[in-house]
């Protein structure tokens, strides 16, 4: 079909033949573009949407940074905290933090005495001595038999500190009579773990106890907070240091004074330390704090990268003899489970596959189930915190716990729950997560733990 065209003043007519037929034309308008200059007001507009929410955010950002550092900063006091005493470096003030429930509402997750009442707090008289256990005796400086030890003690961490426990003695110590011997590390006088004359008398005054522990350098020292007159006069901090951590701190600023304090801790320098594990070393004042203080009736443990915020009498009556317990700690808030620990303990690489099933392996073997629950409650433990009565059938649990991580892996974790199942200790108290943090201010590991140049054996 044939077409005609004509250009008309700019505009393009196309007219086809029936079109011219029919006297129908088709007007097709092509106009031109016209591209005027964007203004500068909508080129602010433009710039201002695409980074305003970015500016914004990182506004509130920095306002919060702001706020965060105040409330860090010894100028925010809380009235219920007493004054610093000189020379307390690093102490952060942020006592009252309450957590936020599930309606909103805030509100303390530990549940202490007013002031008044804490300032009036007194120890109660010991109790008379109930079976199955009046007595522990611990295995030091007696003779053992190498033929005793079994083939496979060759390659364990076992040695002259800790003592060379077979597995039939490990076997009886989980049947407690009303005289208990353990092992509980403080075997041999040629075992390690010594501390000056001096130490070891003021150790021995001590009735209650906060301590703390970082060998190896790894970790700053934390003032402790929140405290009552009362416990000031009552409590003994302490904190057990190494050659290592001492310069660490004293490049910090953080130097001993000749009263051998450091703010409100006692700082103990321990020599000759057993083990290479570094970690294992700090479990000998976290879990058989008895055998360092022989005289006390309570004691707090703190780990290092932690901040103590509480009054230690207060925490005492909250947690143990508001709820008539001997031991209390924090549950673990990922798992319940310590095979499903065991594996996330792999994963994570705090300790080989192969020393995790060995240990797993045993545990199995010895009957200990995969149950998420004991006696109603989640028997895994986070145990950052310790709280405890040092009673004889306390003391020994702490012996069994403690032999336990030298013969398996130094990751507590996995030894409490079986531990707990074996001897089945009553007035364990596994405090909620929420209350963990009510106790202390967790701050990370600053540095890496430096380990012995050499083992003890």
């Amino acid at each position: 079909m044939s077409s005609s065209s004509s250009l008309i003043q700019g505009i393009s007519i196309s007219v086809s033949d029936d079109e011219e037929a029919s006297g129908k034309v088709r007007v097709r308008v092509r106009r031109k573009r016209n591209h005027r200059p964007v203004s500068a007001r909508r080129r602010f507009l433009r710039h201002a949407a695409r980074w305003g929410a970015p500016l914004l955010l990182a506004a509130l950002d920095f306002s919060l940074f702001i706020y965060e550092y105040y409330r860090l900063s010894p100028f925010y006091e809380s009235s219920s905290s007493p004054p610093r005493p000189a020379g307390a470096a690093g102490n952060l003030s942020r006592v009252d933090r309450p957590t936020r429930a599930a309606d909103g509402a805030r509100k303390s997750c530990l549940k202490m005495l007013d002031p008044e009442m804490l300032q009036n707090l007194e120890l109660p008289e010991t109790p008379e001595q109930s079976p199955p256990v009046k007595k522990t005796v611990y295995r030091s400086s007696l003779p053992h038999l190498e033929d005793n030890i079994s083939s496979h003690m060759t390659s364990s961490r076992f040695n002259s500190f800790t003592g060379y426990q077979t597995l039939t003695e490990r076997q009886e110590s989980f049947k407690p009579k009303e005289i208990t011997t353990v092992h509980c590390g403080f075997y041999s006088e040629n075992g390690g773990f010594r501390v000056s004359d001096a130490d070891e008398d003021y150790m021995r005054s001590c009735s209650v106890v906060v301590a703390t522990c970082a060998f190896g350098g790894g970790d700053d020292l934390h003032q402790p907070i929140g405290m009552t007159e009362v416990s000031l006069k009552k409590v003994c901090y302490v904190a057990f240091w190494d050659e290592v951590t001492r310069s660490a701190q004293q490049e910090e600023g953080n130097k001993i004074g000749e009263d051998l304090m450091i703010g409100l801790w006692r700082i103990i320098l321990v020599r000759d330390l057993p083990f290479i594990d570094q970690r294992l070393n700090g479990k000998i004042p976290k879990l058989i704090s008895h055998r360092l203080f022989p005289t006390a009736r309570y004691s707090i443990w703190v780990d290092s990268k932690s901040q103590f915020r509480r009054d230690p009498l207060g925490v005492i009556e909250a947690l143990l003899w508001r709820s008539n317990s001997s031991l209390a700690l924090s549950e673990h808030g990922a798992r319940s489970s310590l095979y499903d620990e065991g594996n996330a303990i792999v994963k994570k690489h705090k300790a080989t596959p192969e020393e995790v099933k060995i240990q797993l392996d045993q545990y199995r073997k010895d009957g200990i189930p995969d149950d998420k629950r004991f006696n109603g409650k989640k028997a895994l433990a986070e145990a950052s915190v310790i709280v405890r009565d040092h009673t004889p059938l306390t003391n020994l649990f702490m012996c069994l716990w403690f032999n336990e991580v030298v013969r398996f892996t130094s990751r507590d974790q996995l030894s409490f729950p079986y531990v707990l199942r074996r001897l089945r200790l009553p007035g364990v108290h596994l405090f909620p997560v929420c209350a963990r943090k009510d106790l202390v201010n967790s701050f990370g590991h600053r540095r890496k733990v430096k380990p012995l140049a050499k083992d003890r054996r």
